[in-house]
């Protein structure tokens, strides 16, 4: 179904024309949930977007979907339960983005140390009843200290006692956007990007009813009139609510910057995703992940002040990571040269949650009894003394300092806010991407609640665990057959088996309108078939408006291949041109831009002192 430039004009005439029941201001992974989940249940809904979607933080985070491996630091495993239950949802609706990628923990013996092999032992254990993981591919095992260094050589052997070993997912955090985003345009969703918000629109009542927008392309302004506006637009939650001046504000978000650094794989060499505390015993973690031939590691995970739109890699970032990363793998001797690519984010915390490094508000520690509570009734359920119910009862009241013991009355999941403002703005925010659907359908039984009391509006109950993305139409049982079957169609048509597995890969059950096109389309300005049939898709159904949405959003080129970009972007640019009819002036600024963010993301200018 088009979902292009064209669409978006038409969406822009739309929502100035017609009321809607729902309007969602932010395109990010939380908007995109609840876009999804509002248009499958037939409410008329809107959704607008000051950038490209997922272009704040919903493209910058780690690129997991974690099932645990944050939180078990703290042993609160009322958070891992939230979690896996629900990183087993995500996969179940969009089984071509999250993939099963287990996780090494290596475990040094010093100082502030997260876990020792007997703790390790026992969070896995805990973990993977949780999670239900069953699969002997997938289930937890620890590694003497020679197992972890025949498997990570490069790893520092001073202190090292050995290794933990259990599942997690990696994730394309930009493609799981575009996917529920997709999926809400399909469901008749009216959805833009590159409008602003601008203010808040009130009837005689003085209850909201619509904003004040600004196509950022056109320079335009007009307003758009809809029953409910809800704010999900993460570190700019505040920006949002300011402009509402019947509430009194109150600052709720405290953003946090998280940055990674990409290098090539053969400068470090890592087999699996490795998480190891930094050393430093300042309570971070820090990811190494192997992906596409590249290695990326990060994160910092700072408080930030600076400009919420457009975070950066700072040297003091650099350096921080470059010291733990070369201390960890003393042989890599990684410098600032060797980084190829990087990119910073924000995580929207909750204020009231900030001290907390995933969220969930617990920066605490398991006290001694609650842990020999946990053991006890770990053991009880082995020997089938004790049901799971028992274990998670333990586990729901352990007792830590600092923690949240129970959800606050806002939260739709752990570290969230759903809140409603005395006129009727509503902000969903906070959590994890991991979340984002169970955030998604606490904010729909309140959306649908006003609707039917305010309006006599009534709209289909939906269960949106069952409710797949675009390109998820998938067995989530049988993925790898799946994606096989629907690459061959490419290798039939003259693709590489490469090729054709990356585009079934990225795009899913989607594939086969990918490799619909071949034969329709012919490649120009030197790029592949294969290269040229991704575009020409992207362009058609994603929106695509910038050579920077393709690059970094859609494809995440210029993170993960940057070896071949500089003989790719031309061609990228030129055939965009072409289709979206790019007079020079355009070309040229669209170019600047592209080596601008290319710039930024080689850290061109701390690399040039």
């Amino acid at each position: 179904m088009a979902f292009s430039a064209t669409t978006r004009q038409q969406n822009i005439e739309r929502l100035q024309n017609e009321t809607l029941d729902l309007l969602v201001i932010g395109g990010g992974i939380t908007g995109a949930g609840v876009a999804i989940q509002s248009t499958a249940m037939n409410m008329k809904t809107g959704l607008i977007d000051m950038q490209d979607f997922a272009e704040g933080t919903s493209s910058r985070s780690t690129k997991l979907v974690h099932g645990g491996i944050r939180y078990l630091k703290t042993f609160d495993v009322g958070v891992v339960a939230d979690t896996v239950k629900e990183r087993a949802v995500v996969q179940g609706i969009a089984p071509h983005i999250p993939k099963p990628d287990p996780m090494l923990l290596p475990i040094y013996d010093e100082t502030g140390a997260t876990f020792d092999l007997f703790s390790v032992k026992v969070a896995m254990d805990l973990y993977d009843k949780l999670a239900e993981v069953k699969d002997p591919k997938f289930t937890n095992y620890t590694l003497s200290r020679e197992e972890v260094l025949q498997r990570e050589p490069q790893l520092n052997p001073k202190h090292l006692v050995g290794g933990g070993v259990y599942l997690d997912f990696r994730n394309n955090d930009a493609r799981l956007v575009i996917e529920n985003i997709k999926k809400a345009h399909e469901n008749g969703g009216i959805m833009a990007s590159h409008v602003k918000a601008t203010g808040l629109l009130h009837d005689d009542d003085g209850r909201i009813n619509g904003i004040t927008a600004e196509d950022l392309l056109t320079g335009a302004s007009f307003e758009i009139h809809a029953r409910i506006v809800i704010n999900t637009t993460g570190p700019w939650s505040d920006t949002i609510r300011k402009m509402d001046h019947t509430e009194k504000y109150q600052s709720q978000m405290r953003p946090t910057k998280g940055v990674h650094l990409v290098v090539d794989a053969e400068k470090l060499p890592v087999p699996q995703p490795t998480y190891f505390d930094s050393g430093d015993q300042d309570g971070r973690m820090i990811f190494v992940v192997p992906r596409e031939n590249k290695t990326y590691f990060g994160t910092t995970d700072t408080d930030y002040h600076g400009d919420l739109k457009h975070p950066t890699v700072t040297q003091e970032d650099v350096d921080y990571l470059l010291e733990i990363v070369n201390r960890r793998f003393p042989t890599a001797k990684i410098t600032l040269d060797d980084i190829e690519a990087s990119w910073a984010g924000l995580r929207p915390l909750i204020a009231a949650n900030g001290s907390s490094d995933y969220n969930g508000g617990n920066s605490g520690k398991i006290s001694d009894k609650s842990l020999k509570e946990v053991i006890k009734v770990v053991d009880q359920f082995e020997s089938q003394e004790a049901s799971r119910e028992d274990v998670e009862s333990v586990l729901n009241d352990l007792e830590t300092s600092l923690a949240e013991d129970k959800l606050s009355p806002s939260a739709v999941s752990r570290g969230s806010s759903l809140t409603s403002s005395p006129d009727g703005l509503l902000t969903l925010a906070g959590g994890k991407i991991t979340d984002y659907r169970k955030m998604a359908a606490g904010a729909m039984a309140l959306i649908a609640k006003i609707l039917a009391d305010k309006y006599d509006a009534h709209f289909n109950e939906i269960n949106s665990k069952n409710l797949p993305v675009s390109g998820g139409d998938i067995d989530p049982h049988n993925v790898d057959a799946t994606i096989a079957f629907y690459a061959k169609q490419g290798t039939d048509n003259g693709l590489t088996n490469d090729e054709a597995l990356r585009i079934a890969n990225m795009y899913g059950s989607n594939a086969a309108r990918v490799f619909s096109l071949i034969g329709k389309v012919e490649p120009t300005h030197g790029l592949s078939l294969a290269e040229t049939i991704s575009l020409r898709y992207a362009l058609d159904e994603e929106m695509t408006l910038t050579p920077v949405d393709y690059l970094l959003r859609r494809t995440n080129h210029l993170l993960f291949m940057r070896d071949t970009l500089d003989g790719l972007k031309d061609g990228v640019i030129a055939t965009m041109a072409d289709y979206l009819g790019w007079d020079a002036a355009t070309v040229k600024a669209q170019t600047e831009l592209l080596n601008q963010t290319i710039a930024e993301s080689d850290l061109t200018a701390l690399k040039q002192g």
